[in-house]
C-alpha cells in the first residue's frame, strides 16, 4: 500500500518494489517540486547501508527541490525488513546477500520506474540517472554499462573492484561456511556466508568493474573524499582512467560518508556532503 506524506513543498511516496528471491524492497520517492515531467535519480546505498541512513533523506529533498524525482530503496538482502527499514533484524538475509542479488535489485528498480504507468506525468523517462555510494557505486557503474536507459551516472566514494573486497581467508571461510564481521555502529556480529565467494567466482565477468567501465559512453561523475580510508582515492583514479566519458572530483577534508553519520538529527547537511550535492545537481543538469 502506498502512503503519500507532505514535506514542505515536497511530496513523498513510500512504496515496495519486488527484489531478489521475491523479497519486497522498501522504497520511497521524493517527487520533484517542478510541475512538468522531471528527471529521475535512482540512489543505491552501500554495504551495511540502507536508504534512510544518515543524511540520505535530506539529500533526497535537496534533489527534489532542484527538479529531480529522487528514488532510494533498501536492497532486498541488506538485512533490513519492511517493518524495520533502518535496523539489521534479518541477519540471515544479510549473510545470504551477494553481488548478483544486488544487481538484480537495482535493475528491478530501473524497470519499475520505466514501466510504471502511475507516474507517467511525473517521470521523464529520457532522463534516468543513477547515483551510488560505496559498494552501491560499483553496482551503479555495472548497471550503467549494460543499460541504455541510463543517461548519466555518479559514484560517491565508489569502489573499483568487487572481488578485491572479499575476505582473504577463503580456506577457513569455505571450511566453516560462514565468517562474521563486526558492525562498528550497531555492535552486531554479522554473518557472511561462503555463498558470496562462490557467487562472485561464478559471475566474476558480470561484476568486473574495470571491464564494464571501459564500455561506458554516457557522462559519468566520480566524487570522492580526500580523506577516505574505506575506499581510497586510488579507486577513484582507477574509475577515471577506465571510463572515457568521466569527470573526477575530490572533496577536501572529508572521508567516506562526506561527514554524514547515523543517526543524523540535524536539519542541515554537513558542508562536504552539501558540496557533493551541488556538484552532482550541476552535473546532471
Amino acid at each position: 500500500m502506498n502512503l503519500i506524506l507532505k514535506i514542505a513543498t515536497i511530496k513523498l511516496l513510500k512504496t515496495n518494489i519486488e527484489g531478489s528471491n521475491n523479497r519486497q524492497m522498501a522504497a520511497d520517492i521524493h517527487f520533484s517540486i517542478a510541475k512538468e515531467k522531471s528527471p529521475i535519480v535512482i540512489f543505491c546505498h552501500g554495504y551495511k547501508g540502507f536508504k534512510d541512513w544518515g543524511c540520505w533523506n535530506l539529500v533526497a529533498d535537496e534533489f527534489a527541490k532542484n527538479g529531480f524525482n529522487f528514488i532510494k530503496f533498501n536492497l532486498s538482502h541488506n538485512g533490513t525488513t519492511l517493518d524495520f527499514p533502518e535496523d539489521f533484524v534479518d541477519l540471515e538475509a544479510f549473510g545470504n546477500n551477494n553481488h548478483s542479488k544486488e544487481l538484480f535489485d537495482l535493475k528491478q528498480v530501473v524497470d519499475w520506474v520505466y514501466e510504471n504507468k502511475e507516474f507517467q506525468d511525473k517521470f521523464d523517462l529520457d532522463k534516468i540517472y543513477l547515483i551510488g555510494h560505496s559498494r552501491g557505486g560499483g553496482n551503479v557503474l555495472l548497471q550503467t554499462a549494460r543499460d541504455s536507459r541510463v543517461k548519466k551516472a555518479i559514484t560517491w566514494a565508489g569502489v573499483s573492484n568487487h572481488l578485491a573486497r572479499l575476505p582473504v581467508n577463503t580456506e577457513e571461510w569455505s571450511r566453516q561456511g560462514v565468517i562474521f564481521q563486526m558492525n562498528g555502529r550497531t555492535k552486531q556480529n554479522m554473518p557472511v556466508y561462503y555463498q558470496l565467494f562462490e557467487n562472485s567466482m561464478q559471475f566474476k565477468e558480470d561484476i568486473d568493474i574495470e571491464k564494464a567501465a571501459k564500455k561506458i559512453e554516457v557522462p559519468f561523475l566520480i566524487i570522492y573524499g580526500k580523506e577516505d580510508f574505506v575506499v581510497k582515492e586510488e579507486e577513484a583514479f582507477n574509475l577515471n582512467n577506465w571510463i572515457g566519458s568521466s569527470r573526477l572530483l575530490a572533496i577536501e577534508n572529508t572521508g567516506h560518508t562526506f561527514d554524514s553519520k547515523y543517526p543524523w538529527d540535524k536539519k542541515k547537511l554537513p558542508e562536504p556532503l552539501e558540496k557533493v550535492i551541488i556538484e552532482s545537481v550541476n552535473f546532471l543538469k
